[in-house]
């Protein structure tokens, strides 16, 4: 049974017991756009305890707030009690909330397009608020006075920025200037909630909107401060016609459309550090280090807004390697091989692509490098291990700098074919090394 059906099935039983029950919020907007929703919320007149007594598989993550997951075969479901909010005490949460009717439960919500219900029996919309009007503007407005609601919940500001993007609606005027008023509340929210929309809005198939938004409203100086600074700051004309960094940074967002969010994340701050690295020397423009302490500052944001580990250090590669495919076409064999052995080479490339088209529109070294990837991911492996530390002792070396100089070396006769067995390493540490007297 699909979620749709599961969903029904549990509004068809909250109705027989009684209560009222309706489909509501994001399901209800994406049907009425068309779009097949991913999640469905109920909301209904049913009492958290009410609801926990009819359904035999239930968690209460919200019951403070009237909020239930049911789990019908093993699909979870979030089931609301209808409610109105007292007044919020931390920007984020209502100090009290009191159940209610569904007309008053419409009017607490934050957008006029996700205050509609369904009513599964008669298949009508139940539209409280003016949503269906706003969904065929395509406009995002707060439901009520915008800075009475974006000062109940904070997080509203970015959500508006969010589903703006998501959904290619414009911002209401009055809605966009109370954002702008209120911009610096955001910085009162989580960097976890904070990073949440971002990384939504990153994702969307409006990027470069999203982060114009952002920066347009005030909400990315307050936690992306970097972002400003790349406004103004100029690049060489002949690498860089489009302009300055922030614009080559909004064109290279432009082709990041619903993409992984690592390859958002290191588009948008591969060039980072070149505010901090400007040099107007005498030949041209330079920004030496640029790629070194932008992987720095990437490690210092992401960490900032609570990614993973794993996900930081991904973004930092992208961000560190950038500069590396202008050299493709000189690198030695086994240098190449190293580069296409990044971590998610395939993001690599195509940021180095999505960078090219954002400035120069030179592809050679992306066709270049893309032809070598292929030929590098039907390669069997190179064989690994074929000298180890032990045969370097037996050989007479102190363990020390020469292990690793002697192992690299080793390796970097594998990757460029000359090396294929054990017997050949060895051979070719002693003839290389152990001859000339390196113990």
């Amino acid at each position: 049974m699909n979620k749709e059906k599961l969903g029904r099935k549990i509004i068809e039983n909250l109705q027989q017991a009684g209560f009222e029950a309706y489909f509501a919020g994001g399901c209800v907007r994406d049907r009425e756009r068309g779009v097949v929703p991913k999640d469905f919320d109920i909301a209904t007149s049913a009492t958290p305890d009410q609801i926990t007594n009819l359904f035999s598989k239930t968690v209460p993550i919200g019951a403070a707030f009237g909020v239930i997951l049911v789990i019908e075969e093993d699909t979870p479901f979030e089931v609301a009690t209808f409610r109105k909010e007292g007044a919020y005490q931390d920007g984020r949460h209502p100090g009290k909330i009191t159940f209610a009717t569904v007309e008053e439960d419409a009017k607490r919500r934050d957008f006029t397009v996700n205050g509609l219900y369904l009513d599964i029996r008669s298949n009508q919309v139940m539209d409280l608020v003016g949503g269906r009007e706003d969904l065929r503007k395509k406009v995002i407005r707060t439901i009520g006075d915008p800075e009475k609601r974006f000062l109940e919940d904070h997080l509203r500001l970015m959500r508006a920025i969010r589903f703006a993007v998501q959904l290619g609606f414009e911002i209401e005027p009055a809605t966009f200037a109370a954002i702008k008023k209120h911009a610096k509340k955001i910085s009162l929210i989580s960097a976890e909630r904070i990073r949440d929309e971002f990384v939504k809005i990153l994702t969307s198939a409006q990027p470069a909107r999203g982060v114009r938004l952002l920066d347009e409203t005030g909400l990315a100086n307050e936690f992306l401060p970097e972002l400003s600074k790349m406004k103004g700051v100029e690049q060489p004309m002949q690498y860089h016609p489009e302009g300055d960094v922030f614009v080559h940074t909004l064109l290279l967002l432009e082709g990041v459309k619903n993409a992984e969010m690592e390859l958002a994340m290191g588009a948008l701050l591969h060039d980072v550090a070149k505010p901090n690295t400007f040099q107007r020397a005498p030949d041209r423009i330079r920004f030496h280090g640029h790629d070194v302490l932008g992987a720095q500052m990437a490690r210092e944001i992401c960490k900032r807004l609570c990614f993973s580990n794993d996900q930081t250090e991904l973004i930092a590669s992208l961000v560190l390697e950038h500069l590396r495919f202008k050299d493709v076409f000189n690198m030695r064999v086994s240098t190449l091989k190293r580069f296409l052995s990044l971590p998610r080479f395939d993001l690599h490339l195509e940021q180095h692509r999505l960078d090219c088209l954002a400035s120069h529109g030179n592809l050679d070294a992306y066709h270049f490098t893309k032809a070598k990837y292929e030929e590098f991911l039907k390669a069997p492996p190179p064989p690994s291990k074929l000298v180890t530390g032990q045969d370097l002792k037996a050989f007479g070396f102190e363990p020390g700098p020469i292990f690793t100089d002697i192992l690299r070396e080793v390796e970097d006769q594998i990757l460029e074919g000359t090396i294929t067995d054990r017997e050949g390493a060895l051979d070719y540490v002693k003839k290389k090394f152990v001859n000339k007297g390196r113990p």
